[in-house]
This record gives C-alpha cells, sequence and structure tokens, in this order.
C-alpha cells in the first residue's frame, strides 16, 4: 500500500507495522499497548548480527505496555521481544521500569529522554512512548474531564494553537471560545 503521489512505480523494502490500542482493565487501572513489527521483503542479516531473517519474517516483533491510574500515573510497565536482531535485545525493556510514576502529560517526551538513557533501552521501544501516551489520552476521552476547560496561566484555552483543529484562526476556535478567535 502507497500513498498516491505519482506513477512511479515501488519495490516495497521495508515494511513496519505499529498498532496501539487503549483498555479498561477489570482492576479499575487503564492500558495502553503498543506492537511494533518490521520485516524486509528480502532475506536480511543486521549489521554484525549472527541471525538471518528470512524474507517477510519479522526483525522486530516487540511490544511496550504502559498501566496507568484515571489520574494518568504510571503503575506498571511491560514489554515483549518475539523477533530482535541482537542477543542483547531483550535486556532493552528493562530500564522502562523508570516510567514508573510518571504522570502521562505535558513534558512526557521530555521526561522519558531524562529517565531512559539510549544505551540502556531499546530505541524501537523508546521510540513508541510518545505515540502511545496519545494512546492513553485518547483511551481516556469521554473518561476524564474534558480539556477544553482547562486555561492557561491568562485565562486562554490551553487547547488553542495545540493542533490545526484548535488553530487560533479557525472556525472551532470561532465556535468554542469567539472572545480568542483570531480572524484571518
Amino acid at each position: 500500500m502507497t500513498i498516491p503521489h505519482d506513477d512511479v512505480t515501488r519495490e516495497e523494502i521495508h515494511h513496519r507495522q505499529i498498532d496501539m490500542r487503549g483498555y479498561r482493565r477489570g482492576d479499575g487501572l487503564f492500558e495502553a499497548s503498543a506492537i511494533l513489527i518490521d520485516s524486509k521483503s528480502h532475506d536480511f542479516t543486521p549489521p554484525g548480527g549472527a541471525r538471518t531473517a528470512r524474507s517477510h519474517t519479522p526483525i522486530h516483533d516487540m511490544g511496550v505496555t504502559l498501566i496507568f491510574d484515571a489520574d494518568m500515573i504510571v503503575r506498571d510497565v511491560r514489554t515483549f521481544m518475539r523477533a530482535h536482531p541482537y542477543d542483547t535485545c531483550p535486556g532493552g525493556g528493562d530500564s522502562l521500569r523508570a516510567l514508573i510514576g510518571l504522570r502521562i502529560g505535558a513534558g512526557w517526551n521530555g521526561e522519558v529522554r531524562k529517565r531512559l538513557p539510549s544505551c540502556d533501552t531499546c530505541t524501537h521501544l523508546k521510540e513508541l512512548l510518545g505515540p502511545l501516551a496519545s494512546t492513553a489520552f485518547q483511551t481516556m476521552v469521554g473518561l476524564r474531564p474534558s480539556a477544553l476547560n482547562d486555561r492557561d496561566s491568562n485565562g486562554q484555552p490551553v487547547k488553542i494553537d495545540s493542533c490545526h483543529a484548535y488553530g487560533a484562526t479557525r472556525d472551532l476556535v470561532k465556535r468554542l471560545w469567539p472572545y480568542h478567535h483570531t480572524p484571518t
């Protein structure tokens, strides 16, 4: 599958699948889980690797689950690696336990970078954590008070200019907060 841009032919070389899901658990907590699978369209031996992954079989098949409470505090972290290129890879998920106690919210990505040194953390699991935080937020939409009411120190809704739809010049801002709308 490709995004249509032109009539150029393409040969698939690499395929990355990322699947993220959010859950309500029976114990009152919530989960946001991510699975990443990489494969090649040809046999592949990673640089310095001893294992060759056959065509269309996973080079990476790994995942991370954040278990959090209604206040978005991480209560547990779980990882798995069913396929990985190097023998030492499975240890790269252990460092993610440093996220326990961290609140999923503003400053998440910066705190993840501080708590998870690259030399101790699987790059692929670490790169899932940004979009996984978004998945956690989407899981909680409708279960927590709306962020539409949150204001900054100047009284402006924090959602304004947080994305394209909430741009200060957009109709959505004009409808929700006419006083804060900036005409084009």
